[in-house]
Order: structure tokens, then sequence, then C-alpha cells
């Protein structure tokens, strides 16, 4: 039984470092995107881009749970800004395609540093115990979900 509680207390502490680093993270992140003059949408789609080769505005649209339409709008403005290009599928010229360019790759890359440097900040001022026990919660979820 205590160790039910003290895994709750664990979830609990988790909890709060998670809420309190996500607010201060999307402060932040809302400062550089509106600098940049992009929405946070527009922003996910870059960085599931920067992951990705190129795709199709149907796979766009599903991965944002957006209609098509709607995905057209948000890369139309994103390749208004340099942010992504459109290409035609070499075996099909009728299948649009999208791709992050490099402005776009920078972009994200600079603001994933600055996201990952405000958590070296944060479990640089947190107990090493709760640090490993997140750490290692963490990896065993990401272990679940690369499963999937």
């Amino acid at each position: 039984m205590t160790g039910n509680i003290e895994n709750q207390q664990d979830h609990a502490k988790l909890a709060d470092f998670i809420l309190f680093s996500q607010r201060e993270f999307l402060l932040d992140l809302s400062k550089e995107l509106n600098r940049d003059n992009i929405s946070f949408a527009q922003f996910f789609l870059l960085g599931f881009l920067a992951t990705s080769r190129e795709i199709t505005m149907t796979d766009i649209a599903r991965k944002m749970g957006h209609s098509t339409a709607a995905a057209t709008g948000l890369v139309d403005r994103l390749e208004k800004l340099g942010y992504m290009e459109r290409t035609h599928a070499i075996d099909d010229r009728r299948k649009v395609m999208v791709r992050i360019t490099s402005k776009g790759v920078d972009l994200v890359g600079r603001l994933r540093t600055e996201l990952q440097n405000r958590i070296a900040d944060a479990m640089t001022e947190t107990e090493s115990d709760d640090v490993a026990s997140f750490m290692s919660s963490y990896s065993g979820q990401n272990g679940m979900v690369a499963g999937r």
C-alpha cells in the first residue's frame, strides 16, 4: 500500500512539473511564434514535417485533424513565409507533395533547442531522485509508444 501512495505522490509531482513547464514553454513559444508570424497549428505541422521527408496534403489533413481545405490554408501560409514548399509526386503529377524547407527546419530546430535548454534548467533544479524516476517512467512509456 505504501508503494501505491509513493507512486501517487510521484505522479502528482510529475503532473505539477509538466503543467508548470508546459505553461512556461507555451508562453515563450507564443512569443517566438508571434515574432515569426506563425500559429501553433502551423508550428506543429512544421515540427511533424521536420521528421518526415515529404507527405501529401491528405496526410497533412489527417495528421492535423483538419479538412483538406483547412490543411491547404496552413500550407499556403507556411509556403508564403518560406517554411515549406509543394512539389508533385514523380509517379503521379496530380499528387501534391509537401516538404519543409531549410528555413523551416532551422525554425523548428531553434525552438526545440530552446525547449531542451529549459527542460535541462528545470531538471537541474529538481531533486536527482525525481529526475531519475521521471526518466525511468518516460523511457517505459516511450517504449510502449514506439511499439505501437
